[in-house]
């Protein structure tokens, strides 16, 4: 395996957008070091922080790239490798690094279940928590819309036509109005329990796709009279877009915006020249006692596939501190999960 440093740009053209050069500049702005290598001539995009004075740790989200063609023992084997490969271009206070592996296996393969087993034979150690959901659903945007619509439950296509029907308007608002989309974000994270980012990390991000060539963030905005009632974050990035964020108001509720904005960015999305609309991560399996199940239903009521990811897997340097960092990472989920309850 040859490894070699060079400049971020060379990942512009990556397969996902956590491994682009734009989402590099994004996390360098809020206390990353980001390193970009050639592996076997592909880009990958490492982010780098510090845990605790003298101590580090490293973060390839969805990388690295690899042939399709490879087996789970190829992954496990070359994810190893480069695991210590990339030692020595990291700091020393490195305690780990962290994978989040980019392939994905259809709902019900057990092949993923296989994965995990190679990884722990490898002396991979599944992370206490994961950094991006390694579950979601796909909506493939190349039929037509009609077909598309024909593919979503049928309460689904009711509530599109009935927050038409009742008046809703959705519109692309641009970066103009993230101010209404932040209150909405706070009043969504209020509700469901979740923690949200400062103003400025959503603003930075808007900034910095404007500036880029190849992507747009889209800021959707549905509203009803006077109300502001719902509104999402959509990356469009070559064929590929991603439902980044999303918000809603506990105001009229049963005009059921959340759905219309949905389906009229994926309308967008296609004539875009998008073949495919990733609703970015639910809870892994339909688990009415999930904190989250509701985010579940709604998102896999569209249609699509459903796929998971073997999610975040964590290669040690330094097994001791790592422990010590597993232990409080764990505790830190738990309180989190409490909360959503």
């Amino acid at each position: 395996m040859n490894v070699y440093e060079v400049s971020l740009e060379t990942c512009e053209n990556a397969d996902n957008f956590l491994q682009s050069s734009m989402w590099g500049k994004f996390k360098t702005c809020f206390g990353w070091n980001v390193k970009a290598f050639i592996i076997n001539s592909s880009p990958l995009l490492v982010l780098c922080r510090k845990l605790a004075p003298g101590f580090s740790f490293a973060y390839i989200p969805w990388g690295p790239k690899l042939p399709e063609s490879f087996s789970a023992d190829d992954r496990i084997k070359t994810i190893t490798e480069l695991s210590k490969k990339l030692k020595p271009f990291l700091s020393r206070s490195t305690v780990f690094i962290r994978f989040e592996p980019p392939w994905f296996y259809n709902d019900g393969d057990t092949n993923l279940e296989n994965e995990s087993g190679l990884f722990l034979s490898a002396g991979f150690k599944r992370a206490a928590a994961t950094v991006q959901a390694p579950d979601t659903v796909f909506i493939d945007l190349k039929p037509s819309n009609e077909e598309i619509l024909s593919q979503m439950k049928s309460k689904w296509r009711y509530n599109i036509l009935l927050a038409e029907k009742k008046g809703v308007q959705v519109k692309n608002s641009g970066v103009e109005e993230i101010e209404i989309f932040y209150n909405l974000l706070k009043e969504t994270a209020q509700r469901d329990g979740i923690a949200v980012h400062g103003i400025n990390y959503y603003k930075k991000l808007f900034e910095l796709c404007e500036k880029e060539n190849n992507l747009k963030l889209r800021l959707y905005t549905a509203a009803h009279e006077l109300d502001t009632l719902a509104a999402i974050a959509v990356l469009f990035r070559g064929k590929e877009a991603t439902y980044l964020y999303g918000a809603s108001s506990n105001n009229k509720r049963n005009l059921m915006a959340p759905y219309a904005l949905q389906w009229q960015a994926m309308q967008d999305a296609k004539e875009a020249g998008c073949q495919s609309y990733d609703l970015f991560g639910i809870p892994p399996n339909e688990d009415p006692n999930h904190p989250m199940a509701g985010l579940y239903r709604f998102k896999t009521g569209f249609g699509g596939q459903i796929i998971h990811r073997s999610g975040s897997w964590d290669y040690r340097y330094k097994k001791v501190f790592y422990l010590l960092f597993n232990t409080a990472e764990a505790l830190r989920k738990k309180l989190r999960d409490l909360k959503k309850k």
